[in-house]
């Protein structure tokens, strides 16, 4: 079997990579990424010698090229990771997130379309977000049922590009299935999102900086436990279907915050003259149409697929910070110029 991974250099795409290469050698893994500044090949630094791994780097935006990439490698299988995925950064450039997002996967759909008539059970797997549902008030969960709410660009982009790929099934009976994650997090993520920012500032003393009142609350999922979801779907799920995949962590984002510091006091002690890492916390203004709360109803998945997380947020967050702190040189390289800026911009500027 052959399959092609779209995005595949990205956080999650390359944990799946890793994940296929380590336990199902008999695969062979077509990664078709822009590599864009998300898109690092040191994510699978040590993979892509793999004789069953191919690198191809082609932009879902380029319609010609993903059509030939995609006719050309015949995959018996697609896994679309590739987006642009950062809420601030969409409200920053929306139109970008419109044409990789909604553009790119029309792109691979078309490619798609035309390819499975001759591949024998074919099945084009969109990975989404819970971020197409909305904001949750203080209670209940979402489920595959819940009507798409969207409140950023970016959600607003995987909303649609979802929408795109149900319609594709319905309408030319292209064998999909969508999922729809909670936050992820773990080795390897851009430090743009929550965990790996704090864990990078705290480590170097820089203030800690979160929106608002810090209370908005997410449902955190280790990138491994979402990676095996991804596959489970991919090989057992019926056609047409969408599952919800969750960490059933609930926490506030000043909890993640705190406990970040806590962990880092404990692993790496103070420095002379530092403060604890806790009193770093600075409140920033908060972003435009930020959602209050997500929370994830995972139990079709479990009950349907007998999938369920093998980490706890406590544990995968000590796995995920003592990972970094033995990639130092990862993130210093990930660190550069733009970085730096955006940072500015986003932070420093509130």
């Amino acid at each position: 079997m052959r399959i092609l991974v779209t995005g595949g250099l990205g956080f999650i795409g390359s944990q799946y990579i890793r994940l296929l290469l380590d336990e199902h050698p008999e695969l062979e893994v077509v990664n078709l990424d822009a590599q864009t500044y998300a898109g690092n090949p040191e994510n699978l630094a040590g993979y892509d010698t793999r004789a069953t791994y191919r690198f191809a780097r082609v932009d879902i935006r380029d319609r010609v090229q993903v059509r030939e990439l995609v006719l050309e490698a015949r995959p018996d299988r697609v896994v679309h990771f590739a987006a642009e995925s950062h809420v601030d950064r969409s409200i920053e450039g929306p139109l970008l997130f419109a044409e990789t997002n909604v553009m790119g996967t029309l792109n691979l759909l078309e490619a798609s379309r035309e390819l499975w008539p001759s591949v024998e059970d074919f099945r084009f797997l969109h990975v989404s977000t819970d971020e197409v549902y909305g904001s949750l008030g203080e209670t209940g969960a979402f489920k595959e049922t819940t009507p798409y709410d969207p409140s950023s660009p970016y959600s607003a982009s995987k909303a649609s590009s979802d929408h795109f790929v149900r319609a594709w099934h319905r309408t030319y009976g292209l064998p999909t299935l969508v999922t729809n994650c909670s936050n992820n997090y773990g080795p390897f993520q851009f430090p743009e999102k929550l965990i790996p920012l704090i864990v990078n500032n705290a480590l170097n003393y820089r203030e800690l900086p979160v929106y608002g009142d810090g209370r908005n609350i997410r449902d955190w999922l280790y990138v491994e436990d979402h990676a095996r979801a991804i596959h489970e779907v991919l090989t057992r799920a019926s056609v047409g279907e969408t599952y919800n995949i969750g960490g059933d962590a609930e926490r506030e984002n000043i909890v993640v915050v705190e406990t970040i510091c806590d962990l880092l006091d404990e692993l790496c002690g103070q420095s002379a003259g530092q403060p604890r890492r806790r009193e770093l916390v600075r409140f920033v203004k908060d972003r435009p149409g930020h959602d209050r709360r997500y929370a994830m109803d995972t139990s079709k998945i479990r009950a349907e697929l007998d999938w369920r997380p093998r980490f706890s947020f406590e544990s995968g967050l000590r796995a995920t910070i003592e990972w970094m702190l033995e990639h130092q040189e990862w993130l210093s390289n990930v660190l550069d110029g733009s970085y730096q800026e955006y940072y500015s911009r986003m932070y420093e500027e509130r």
